[in-house]
């Protein structure tokens, strides 16, 4: 692994959307391709690791509890249009949780992958 890469994983419902999803909408380039339990892709220093629930990340706990998709972390992409970004996306079917919001950093709108795992687009205030 190359030294300054960041690795997030995040659980999924499905490998293979997750791999479509990712390389289609944000660009990222595919690493390992082990459906239906794994993929990693990769987008300049960052590595998502996509674990499906056959995956050893998808294992029960010991108090039972299952790993799963969803949640409010996420990846967050900084975009230079926030509004083109988000039309864009829009326009090829993604699923957005809310509209821009602007706040004293910058604006911000959160999209799904086919999982419901949150991405944030976000534009810095000033630039």
């Amino acid at each position: 692994m190359p030294e300054g890469t960041v690795n997030v994983r995040y659980m999924v419902h499905d490998v293979d959307a997750a791999v479509e999803f990712y390389t289609k909408h944000f660009g990222f380039t595919v690493g390992t391709h082990a459906p239906p339990a794994f993929a990693d892709v990769f987008r300049g220093n960052l590595r998502l690791l996509l674990s499906g629930p056959s995956s050893s990340a998808g294992r029960p706990m010991p108090d039972g509890a299952k790993p799963g998709p969803g949640g409010w972390n996420r990846v967050e992409f900084v975009v230079n249009d926030i509004e083109a970004e988000a039309e864009r996306l829009r326009a090829e079917g993604v699923s957005f949780r809310n509209d821009i919001v602007t706040g004293p950093g910058g604006k911000q709108i959160l999209l799904e992958d086919p999982s419901g795992n949150p991405v944030e687009l976000f534009h810095p205030a000033g630039e």
